[in-house]
Order: C-alpha cells, then sequence, then structure tokens
C-alpha cells in the first residue's frame, strides 16, 4: 500500500505501488524524457532502478518517490531524494534530489513544486546540510530547474560518469545548502 510522503497544492508524492512501474514505463520510457538519460532504457534496466529505489527508501527513509495529480491521480513520474552513487561521482553519500516527469506534464510548473516539496523534506525531516542535483550539459530544461530552485552551479563536482555515453559526460551538478533553502524557497515560490 502506498504511502503519501508529502502533499502540495496539486501533487502527492508518494512510495511507489506495485503495479505503478507498469505505468511509469509506459508514460516516462519515451524518447523525449530519456533523451539526456541514455536514450530508452529495455524493461530489464527499468526493474532494476525500481529495486534500487524501493532500496533507499528501506535504507534511508527517502527515495524518487511517485509524482501523482490530485485531481484525477495521474502518475506523472517521479520526484524526490536519493544518495549520490553514481561511479566517479566526487561526493557519494551526498543527498540529490531529481525528478522525471512524462513529457505531457511539462511547462506545467509540476517539477518544481514536487523538488520544493522533496528540497523541503531534505532540509526539515532528514536533516541535510546540503542538497545537488545532477544532469548533463546538454539539459538546459533541468539545469533552468535548478537555477529556478536557487541551486548554485558547481564545476568542481563535475564527473564522468560511466552510467552515461561518452557524448553526454561530464555529469554537472548544483547544489543547495541548509542555510541557503529558506530564502531559496521563497524565491522559487515568488
Amino acid at each position: 500500500m502506498a504511502e503519501i510522503v508529502a502533499e502540495t497544492e496539486r501533487l502527492r508524492l508518494r512510495t511507489w505501488d506495485p503495479e505503478d512501474l507498469d505505468e511509469f514505463v509506459r508514460h516516462t520510457n519515451t524518447e523525449p524524457v530519456m533523451r539526456w538519460l541514455g536514450g530508452v532504457w529495455p524493461r530489464e534496466k527499468h526493474e532494476a532502478a525500481l529495486g534500487r529505489i524501493e532500496r533507499y527508501q528501506r535504507e534511508f527513509g527517502h527515495t524518487f518517490w511517485i509524482v501523482e495529480r490530485k485531481f484525477d491521480g495521474a502518475l506523472l513520474g517521479f520526484c524526490g531524494l536519493k544518495r549520490v552513487n553514481s561511479e566517479g561521482a566526487p561526493n557519494p553519500g551526498d543527498f540529490e534530489v531529481g525528478w522525471r516527469l512524462r513529457e505531457d506534464a511539462w511547462g506545467q510548473g509540476y517539477a518544481k513544486e514536487a523538488a520544493i516539496a522533496s528540497l523541503d523534506l531534505a532540509f526539515e525531516t532528514f536533516g541535510a546540510p546540503h542538497v545537488v542535483a545532477l544532469t548533463v550539459r546538454q539539459n538546459e530544461a533541468s539545469q533552468g530547474l535548478m537555477k529556478r530552485l536557487r541551486m548554485n552551479r558547481r564545476e568542481d563536482m563535475d564527473f564522468q560518469s560511466t552510467d552515461m555515453p561518452p557524448e553526454l559526460n561530464p555529469v554537472i551538478t548544483y547544489r543547495i545548502d541548509a542555510d541557503e533553502w529558506p530564502a531559496a524557497r521563497a524565491a522559487a515560490l515568488g
């Protein structure tokens, strides 16, 4: 049974139900959504990713949660917190905020709304000293959200990831510290 982790004006962030994977894959395993993640994945890769997502929830109490629209219950994608575990990352174990939404949910502020809720949890519930967000240089939309969240570009934390094809490397990093979040949150909501 899924547990609601956070609610915003329009969204619920909740834990995964077993049947969520099929809908998640159907809506997010598309060329546009997966473009900056190395392309469409085979089913086995999604199943392995879900295993990691469930393990993060068990081990840390947080994960990339399902993002569900309140008014119709639509599964929009995921957003939440995990710990940095990318091969080659200079900051293993740091809190990482991340999101992946289906294409028809883009441009409506859902990712920002879910990311703010996730960052609130990181700092207020889990006591994160800072949170990073990772993307690739070509993914200007994700970088735009990181900037709207008032995260700071940290070139000193960029790294080469073996999880990414060479043309998408390096992975680039944004970061926000706990003491910066209250003012950044107010600006992001303003």
